[in-house]
């Protein structure tokens, strides 16, 4: 893969879906349909996927592609693909409190090596440059012009003092039973993947996830982190956090600037 080209095309891309949402988002009303697992979706994620699949497909034709709106591509097998979900947060969107976002990753061999994450309600983009490096872009979000971008890294982090964030929309006891073995300092909530953005900046030491997710929830927002210096591991054994799995599904996980003493599951 050709970063130098992949990375542009994802940033317009995303900031094109990113508009595309926000139109219905501002709208009146708009419909809310449930899919067959239970999870809704609305126009919006729908019209985010047609824009960004057919985008990705016109550019990298030969390049395995696995999106969350479209099911067969479920049913693709491989280590090395893009890997898109157009609304990350749908409910935030549903109920208007703007923590979604469009995510577009690369993973090669199973890793997340380079990604976008677009929160249009923030007004917030991350992503990784060509280099790898990981960036917050600032100013008018161009599809064909970037912005002031500012290279971006994890905390240095006080294992007496941490910074917590977790799920808005997902909390749970189990969470809450686990980020109390660490010494807190502040909580904070947030949706969709920009929890892993937060860790990227340095603006949270921690994010555990003792929930369901799916790659494509996680691989853009694990391509920021690991850009910024941060890990994914497994809660359960710590070892590194791996795409291409059955189905496409995530174990529970920890996101975490490096310094962080990871504790026991």
């Amino acid at each position: 893969m050709d970063y130098d080209i992949l990375i542009p095309v994802m940033r317009e891309l995303a900031i094109e879906a990113g508009a595309k949402i926000m139109e219905i988002y501002e709208a009146a009303d708009f419909d809310v349909k449930v899919k067959s697992d239970d999870s809704p979706v609305t126009a919006a994620d729908e019209a985010a996927d047609a824009l960004i699949s057919a985008g990705l497909r016109a550019a990298f034709p030969d390049v395995m592609l696995v999106t969350e709106e479209q099911a067969d591509s479920h049913k693709a097998k491989g280590d090395t693909f893009l890997i898109v979900d157009p609304l990350d947060g749908t409910k935030e969107f549903i109920h208007r409190r703007g923590d979604f976002t469009v995510n577009i990753a690369y993973v090669e061999n199973g890793v997340p090596q380079r990604g976008v994450v677009y929160a249009p309600a923030r007004n917030r983009m991350f992503f990784t440059q060509a280099d790898g490096q990981a960036v917050e872009e600032t100013g008018m979000f161009d599809p064909k012009k970037v912005g002031t971008i500012t290279p971006i890294n994890v905390a240095d982090s006080d294992n007496d003092a941490l910074f917590v964030v977790a799920s808005k929309s997902h909390r749970d006891q189990a969470t809450d039973d686990y980020i109390n073995k660490y010494s807190v300092k502040d909580m904070k909530s947030a949706g969709s993947s920009l929890k892993f953005c937060l860790v990227a900046t340095g603006e949270a030491d921690i994010y555990p996830r003792v929930g369901r997710t799916m790659e494509w929830d996680t691989a853009a927002g694990h391509a920021v982190l690991l850009g910024a210096g941060g890990q994914v591991v497994r809660f359960d054994d710590h070892s590194p956090l791996v795409y291409g799995k059955e189905d496409f599904a995530n174990p529970f996980f920890i996101a975490y600037a490096p310094k962080v003493e990871l504790k026991e599951a």
